[in-house]
């Protein structure tokens, strides 16, 4: 299928981080063949960094091959319900730290692909427990 790129390691690659970027790069290099997707939400996110120009966003994201026009599905909206809930839920307990919605849905989009690249694993794994993750920063979580 593909895997999800998180906004933060799209940043890595875009800004040539000193201590992310090569580690990113690299990763994203390594999934390319099984694909790579930018979710509706990153693709927002991404707005600022080039001036709201959908344009030349477009072509970065061409450039890396990433697939930015994938639908955000029913599904999607079935598994983002379910783990705004186990957050609420969590967050009441003192359980997982204040965090965006951002984090929500694009967990819950990944969870319809091979899984998500991030270096956020934190933000994701309390929510989605079965999501596979993989961070560029570190070696693989989980095994793809």
């Amino acid at each position: 299928m593909a895997w999800v790129v998180d906004t933060c390691v799209l940043i890595d690659v875009f800004d040539e981080d000193q201590r992310y970027g090569k580690a990113s790069a690299l990763m994203l290099q390594e999934l390319l063949p099984q694909g790579l997707v930018v979710s509706p939400i990153s693709f927002i996110e991404w707005s600022p960094a080039f001036m709201g120009d959908q344009h030349t966003q477009r072509l970065f994201f061409d450039e890396l091959s990433a697939e930015y026009h994938c639908p955000w599905i029913w599904e999607d909206f079935m598994v983002a319900h379910a783990a705004w809930a186990r957050y609420v839920h969590l967050k009441k307990l003192k359980a997982v730290p204040k965090r965006p919605i951002a984090e929500i849905l694009i967990g819950a989009f990944a969870s319809m692909f091979d899984g998500l690249v991030t270096r956020n694993v934190a933000d994701f794994r309390t929510i989605f427990p079965d999501l596979i993750i993989v961070d560029p920063g570190k070696k693989i979580e989980t095994d793809y």
